[in-house]
């Protein structure tokens, strides 16, 4: 395993524990996902965006430069976070600090599931997995990087509006 590969893994592992929320309903995928569209709009970003609780898709987008193939990107992102409880990134990150494929090594068929970065779980304090949000279109650290950044500013606005 690389230095770099290792040391990316422990900072994906540290996002993957601190961004636990409170809660999240319905109403907040909606106002979570408007967010998420407001700031790749004005960052002039092409792609979709996918927000579920439990199986049901309770948010989707897509943006201008998006295309089908970045629903079908997100899709199978979506099934590796919702498989295995953790953000996509992570994931392939494992296989690879490993020294394994994901496509090959995790036996699931790479059509419908894809170890790429871009979605990441949705965890409630004391309940657990409860859903993803996840984008589609960038390569793959930086669409990790937008969702983890809107989570993270989603988590610093309802934190304070509960206490």
């Amino acid at each position: 395993m690389t230095d770099d590969i290792a040391a990316l893994l422990a900072r994906v592992e540290t996002e993957e524990a601190e961004l636990v929320l409170p809660r999240f309903d319905l109403a907040d995928a909606w106002a979570l996902g408007s967010r998420m569209r407001e700031a790749a709009l004005a960052a002039e970003l092409p792609i979709v965006i996918g927000i579920t609780l439990g199986e049901a898709r309770v948010f989707h987008t897509a943006l201008p430069g998006s295309s089908a193939d970045n629903d079908g990107w997100l899709e199978r992102k979506t099934r590796v976070a919702r498989r295995y409880g953790r953000s996509s990134y992570g994931v392939g990150l494992s296989f690879r600090a490993a020294g394994k494929s994901f496509d090959t090594d995790a036996r699931l068929d790479p059509v419908l599931y894809a170890a790429h970065g871009g979605v990441f779980p949705i965890t409630i304090a004391g309940v657990g997995v409860v859903g993803t949000v996840g984008v589609s279109g960038l390569p793959q650290a930086a669409d990790h990087a937008f969702v983890v950044d809107a989570l993270r500013a989603w988590a610093a606005d309802t934190s304070h509006e509960d206490a």
